[in-house]
Formats: C-alpha cells, structure tokens, sequence
C-alpha cells in the first residue's frame, strides 16, 4: 500500500466517475478515457496539465491546500473523499505525524477495565469496541453471543473483515452480504489513508487481497465513506433474522477506537430475538433453549 500508489489510484478513479456532463463540459466524441481527461481535470482546477499530471502520478508533497481544495472541486469530492486526499498528502508529508490517532496494535496491552465495565452495562443489545482495522477489541455478553461465529476464528482477537471476506458463515449471518462487504472496505480504505504506515493494516489487506477476489475488486475501487449509524440485517444461527438499528462513536480517550452498540426497535420480533439470545448467554450451561432452533 504504497502512498504514491494510492495517490494515483485514487485520483484515477475519482476522475474516472465523472462525466464530462457532470462536469459542464461538452462530452465530444471519440473519448479514449472514462470519465474526465487529465486535461480537463487541470482545467477545472484551474492549475497547468503537467502540475495536475504530477498529482495524479501520486506526487502531493508540498502541495497547498488551497491546490488539494481545488482538486477536490474539480473531482466532484465528497467530504468524506476531501478528508481522505487531504490525509494522503499529510502522509508524503510527514505532517500529521504527531497529530493523527495513534492506532492501536492487535498486540498491545489490554484496554482500560473502565470501558469494559462500560460495555457490561450495556445489557439490552450487543455493545463492542474495534479499531480502525475491524479487529474486535473488547464486547459485552450479548456481543459475544451475537458474533460467537467470529468468536471461533483461530485468529485472535477477532477480525470483523477477515470474517467478512473469508468465513463461508458470513454470507448466512449477513442477509445483505454486498452492502455489509462494502462497508467494510469503505472503513480500511479510509483507515489505511489515515494511518499508511500501520503494518497491521498491510498484513491484513494483503490477506485479504491474496485470499478473497470480492475484497481485491472492492479494494480497488477505491472508495471512502463514513458510516456512523444505520440500520442492518443479521441471520443469527440460534435466534434466527434480526433487524438492528447501530451506532458507533469514537472512544475520546482511547484514539481510533469505535464503540459500537446495536438495538433493536422496542416491541419489535428483533427485541425479543435479542432478549432470547440474552437468557441463553445467561444460562450456566450456555445451552440453546430446545425451541430456539
């Protein structure tokens, strides 16, 4: 995951998208590229085509950001994808060396006892940390019955990616395996231009690039979102279809952490799916009630 790689690609794709009709400008025939020429990106910018051909050959290193601004004008950038530019020209920098979050290795020392005994408080819905790279850091009760599947990877602590693209289990816990996928690589994608150089985050895309082509395609589409609450459908093996509302919030004293809890709508078939599911993980022997399954 080179940074000058990852520049030009994202620029590629970027300019890719856009259409010299979103653009304003007059499509013309017999276009070689999808998308925007070079030419008329640099235009729109208002910079000269060999300036914008050295950005897009991945070199942001001493550009203002009032250039990265126009760019990112010109691309048509949300902000989530300005946010994304901007931390790759900080990376070739070396500018946001102090001032990013810095990520927590899988390997580091356990978590405050003060954010686990918050999430055992949680009793009415799953409730989890993870990092930037979908590693599950610590849960409540419920989470651990909720993703016992991913409990039983070999691979410790639990990889909600690795999961993801690489677990036959995935595809039945996840109704909405597409959107779930995309998300996924939508939060490395946008971790990895954050922190370039967490070797963790090298290992793991390239496992998953190596082992999984549905992670190499999405990987390489380069997109970047934010997703922060929503709504999401679940198949649990031993409760059977839930529909959860989710909402994750940065941990403030713990740096590029995400606490995550899912609930369900009160009175709803999901609540009491949850509720069972509770009363299971509750009881001594941990065995499924007889008319769970």
């Amino acid at each position: 995951m080179d940074n000058r790689d990852e520049v030009r690609e994202f620029l590629t794709s970027r300019r890719a998208k856009i259409t010299p009709q979103q653009a304003g400008l007059p499509a013309g025939s017999r276009r070689r590229v999808p998308g925007l020429r070079r030419s008329e990106v640099a235009t729109l910018a208002d910079v000269s085509v060999d300036y914008y051909g050295k950005l897009e050959r991945g070199n942001l290193a001493g550009v203002s950001p009032a250039v990265l601004e126009s760019v990112a004008r010109a691309l048509q950038l949300d902000e989530v994808e300005r946010a994304h530019l901007l931390h790759l020209a900080q990376a070739q920098e070396g500018s946001d060396t102090l001032a990013r979050p810095r990520s927590r290795s899988s390997r580091q020392s356990a978590l405050p006892k003060s954010l686990q005994w918050a999430l055992d408080a949680v009793t009415a819905g799953p409730a989890f940390v993870t990092n930037g790279r979908l590693d599950l850091l610590a849960a409540n009760r419920l989470a651990r019955a909720f993703f016992a599947d991913l409990y039983d990877s070999d691979t410790q602590p639990p990889n909600m990616a690795r999961f993801q693209f690489l677990a036959p289990a995935a595809r039945r816990f996840y109704p909405d395996w597409d959107l779930i996928a995309d998300m996924t690589v939508d939060v490395l994608r946008t971790e990895a231009g954050r922190n370039p150089h967490d070797k963790d985050l090298h290992d793991l895309v390239g496992e998953l690039s190596t082992r999984s082509d549905a992670f190499r395609t999405r990987w390489g589409s380069h997109n970047v979102r934010r997703h922060g609450t929503g709504v999401k459908r679940f198949h649990h093996p031993v409760v059977g279809g839930l529909t959860l509302a989710w909402h994750g919030s940065a941990v403030d004293d713990e740096p590029g952490l995400t606490l995550l809890i899912y609930t369900a709508e009160p009175g709803s078939p999901s609540e009491e799916a949850l509720r069972l599911l509770a009363s299971w993980t509750a009881s001594p022997d941990d065995a499924a009630p007889a008319d769970s399954r």
